[in-house]
């Protein structure tokens, strides 16, 4: 079973940002992406919030996530995190894989 965790990072003076460029530009994020059973792995800000950074994370089952946790990756975004000084919030949302081909998306 799948699912997506929703990280909101929040700082001050646009630390949540750069945490989002370092975490891009030291390549952490390609390596996230390329790890075995990771799906998704994309940084939003949202318009109403400058301060505020959405990390959208989705892997295909518990095991693989836990393996992130426990890899050297994990460690890097712990340093960068505490190096900007930011606070999470988590959402974690469950995929029910059982039943998409009865999937229907309604259209106004």
């Amino acid at each position: 079973m799948s699912f997506t965790i929703n990280i909101y990072y929040k700082g001050e003076n646009g630390s949540a940002k750069k945490f989002a460029n370092e975490m891009i530009s030291s390549g952490i994020v390609e390596e996230i992406r390329s790890k075995k059973g990771n799906l998704r792995y994309e940084y939003f800000e949202p318009l109403d919030d400058k301060e505020t950074i959405l990390l959208i994370d989705s892997w295909e089952n518990q095991e693989a996530l836990d393996k992130h946790h426990e890899s050297d990756t994990m460690n890097k975004i712990m340093e960068l995190r505490n190096k900007y000084d930011l606070h999470m919030k988590v959402e974690k949302y469950i995929l029910d894989d059982s039943n998409n081909q009865d999937e229907k998306y309604i259209r106004k």
